[in-house]
C-alpha cells in the first residue's frame, strides 16, 4: 500500500524539496503552507496533494488533516517542518514577537501532532517527524529565542517517543545543521540598547564561514526520507556534515571546553 507523509511549511526550503523526494519515491505526500494559492510546481505531481495549514491556527490543522485523508485514506507520517527564527538581544524582542516565535516553533508542532494522534492511535501505527536544529544541541550568540523552542522539540520528541511506542507509533528527530535556504530569519535590534552593537558585530563576522558551508536541502530531505524508510528506533538524526561535526563534538568535549570554543569562534570575549 503506498504511504502517505503530511508536510507542514512545504511551500520552500527544507519542505519543499522533500516534498519532491518522497513524491518521486512513491509515496503520496500533502504539502501544506500558508499560501497554497502561490504554489505551482508541486501541483505537477499527481501524488501531492497541496493545501492550506498554517500552524498557528488550530481550525486549520484540522481542515488540512481531514483534506488529506479524504484525499488518500490516510496518513502514515507527519513531518513537523513549519518555523522560521527571531535573532538579536533578548531584551530588544518583544513580548509579542516572544509569543509568536513559540507559536509557531512549539505550540504549532504540539498542535499539528494532537490534531494526527486520534488518526494514529486508530491505526496502532504512524510516524512522527519532527525538525528540530543543531541549534537544539548548541547555541550561537543571540540565538536566545530561536535555540530555546528547538530544545524544546528535542524535549518534548524524546518524551513524547514513550508514550507513542504504546500505540505503535515512532518519532524521530531531524537535527540540520545550516541550509542554503531562504530559511525566514528575524533579525531584531534597538538603536537605544548601542552595548549590544559589538556582539551584533562579532555574530555577524563569526556565522559568515557558518553559513557559507551550509548544506543543500536535498542533502537534509535523504536524511529525513532515511529517517521514515529504515525501519529502527533510532531516536536523533543529525543531518549534514556540519550537523554531524558539530554533535560528535558536543559529546565528545567536557562542556567547559565546547563552550571556550564557540565564544572564541565568535571572538566572545
Amino acid at each position: 500500500m503506498t504511504k502517505t507523509i503530511l508536510i507542514t511549511g512545504a511551500s520552500s526550503g527544507i519542505g519543499k524539496v522533500t516534498a519532491k523526494l518522497f513524491a518521486e519515491r512513491g509515496w503520496n505526500v500533502v504539502a501544506t503552507m500558508r499560501k497554497p494559492e502561490n504554489e505551482v510546481e508541486l501541483r505537477a505531481f499527481d501524488n501531492i496533494f497541496v493545501t492550506h495549514l498554517d500552524v498557528t491556527d488550530a481550525v486549520s490543522i484540522r481542515s488540512a488533516v481531514d483534506a488529506a485523508i479524504g484525499r488518500f485514506g490516510r496518513i502514515d507520517a507527519l513531518l513537523n517542518n513549519a518555523g522560521y527564527a527571531i535573532w538579536g538581544p533578548l531584551e530588544a524582542v518583544s513580548t509579542d514577537a516572544i509569543r509568536k516565535q513559540y507559536e509557531t516553533n512549539v505550540i504549532g508542532f504540539i498542535e499539528t501532532i494532537k490534531v494526527l494522534l486520534g488518526h494514529f492511535r486508530a491505526n496502532r501505527a504512524g510516524l512522527i517527524l519532527n525538525v528540530s536544529s543543531i541549534g537544539g544541541i548548541l547555541t550561537f550568540p543571540l540565538g536566545t529565542l530561536y535555540h530555546s523552542t528547538k530544545f524544546a522539540i528535542e524535549g518534548l520528541s524524546e518524551a513524547l517517543s514513550y508514550e507513542m511506542r504504546e500505540i505503535g507509533v515512532t518519532v524521530k528527530i531531524i537535527e540540520p545543521g545550516d541550509t542554503l535556504t531562504d530559511f525566514k530569519v528575524d533579525f531584531v535590534t534597538d538603536d537605544a540598547m548601542p552595548e549590544y552593537q559589538p556582539v551584533i558585530e562579532k555574530f555577524t563576522q563569526g556565522y559568515k564561514p557558518i553559513k557559507a558551508a551550509g548544506s543543500e536541502p536535498i542533502v537534509i530531505a535523504e536524511v529525513i526520507f532515511k529517517a521514515a524508510t529504515d525501519g529502527t528506533d533510532q531516536l536523533r538524526y543529525p543531518a549534514g556534515d556540519d550537523s554531524v561535526a558539530k554533535v560528535a563534538k558536543r559529546k565528545a568535549e567536557d562542556e567547559a571546553t565546547f563552550l571556550a570554543d564557540i565564544r572564541r569562534q565568535f571572538a566572545i570575549n
